[in-house]
């Protein structure tokens, strides 16, 4: 029997060693991911541990993968993500280990590799799980990318080698993510802290105290939460509340910023990305007002789905054009 061809994608983010794969149909079939170590009570890792950890990881990635495939399927195409952004200057050393270990991979094979940004992945592969692909792709859309590394509101025009991308609101100093990640060091929680500032936030049934965002501009200021959540919490010692308190704030941050963004740019389709937004807690409030799509939450956080997805269309993209420059 015949294998099946697919395409790989490898994304060495920050917080996250992943890789993915997608059938010729466009199906993922496969996404494995690792976060990267960090020690208890730090926020980050520091880049030349985050290279060393995914040079680690990724051997055994791989090797999940390859058991995936073995026998059912044939990798005709690897796709990697690069940098963080598709600009001029945007680099990282942290994805220098996904080019290299995708070299190997294209090398010993003779397929070729296509190269993307990060943010392109994460578009990618929200707009995939969101189900509504067929919508997205045919028309620009605002996409929120907030994460612990990013916190963007993006203009997306679709492109057959990926997207069009460009900035229309922002932070101007924390990002979303690291806001709550250093509460969620301060309240003694293991980082990244998302997971369980959300399980405690749930279960608050008070009420919760209301503090004026700050959005100018087009661009929001988180600075400050960190603080206000820090004095809340050394007035109550309720973790619940503290983090019932960030979650609410950063929502109706990212509300006033959606909305100056469309008085200033017109209305748009929304697509949510990023691994702050898998937080279900403030989905619901985002999902009002707009035409709103949200990544599952397998697909929010770093992952190597959205760039096996980009590969597949970067490969249709250049058998079309074969084709037709053949009539």
């Amino acid at each position: 029997m015949s294998k099946q061809p697919c395409f790989i994608g490898v994304d060495t983010s920050n917080y996250t060693t992943s890789v993915a794969a997608c059938t010729l149909d466009g199906e993922v079939i496969g996404n494995f991911r690792r976060l990267l170590p960090v020690k208890e009570g730090e926020c980050g890792l520091r880049q030349s541990d985050a290279v060393f950890a995914h040079v680690k990881q990724l051997p055994m990635l791989l090797d999940e993968l390859d058991a995936l495939l073995d026998g059912v399927y044939e990798p005709i195409g690897v796709g990697v993500s690069t940098r963080p952004r598709r600009v001029e200057g945007s680099y990282m050393p942290c994805f220098l280990a996904g080019v290299s270990a995708s070299h190997a991979l294209t090398a010993g094979r003779g397929i070729p590799l296509y190269e993307f940004s990060h943010q392109e992945g994460h578009v990618m592969a929200a707009a995939y799980s969101s189900g509504c692909m067929h919508v997205l792709f045919q028309t620009p859309f605002l996409a929120f990318h907030v994460s612990g590394g990013t916190t963007e509101a993006l203009l997306v025009k679709p492109l057959q080698d990926g997207f069009d991308i460009s900035l229309a609101g922002g932070t101007a100093d924390l990002n979303a993510g690291q806001a709550i990640d250093r509460v969620g060091v301060h309240l003694g929680l293991p980082f990244p802290c998302g997971v369980a500032m959300e399980q405690l936030a749930s279960g608050y049934q008070g009420r919760l105290e209301k503090k004026p965002v700050c959005v100018r501009d087009g661009f929001c200021h988180l600075s400050g939460l960190e603080n206000m959540a820090k004095e809340l919490y050394a007035k109550t010692q309720d973790k619940q509340a503290t983090s019932a308190f960030v979650f609410d704030f950063i929502c109706r941050s990212l509300l006033e910023l959606r909305r100056q963004i469309f008085d200033r740019h017109g209305t748009y389709p929304v697509l949510y990305a990023g691994g702050v937004m898998s937080n279900r807690l403030m989905r619901g409030a985002l999902g009002k007002g707009a035409c709103a799509y949200f990544a599952e939450a397998g697909f929010s956080s770093d992952n190597a789905a959205g760039i096996a997805l980009l590969a597949r269309r970067r490969y249709l993209g250049d058998m079309q054009k074969k084709e037709q420059g053949s009539e």
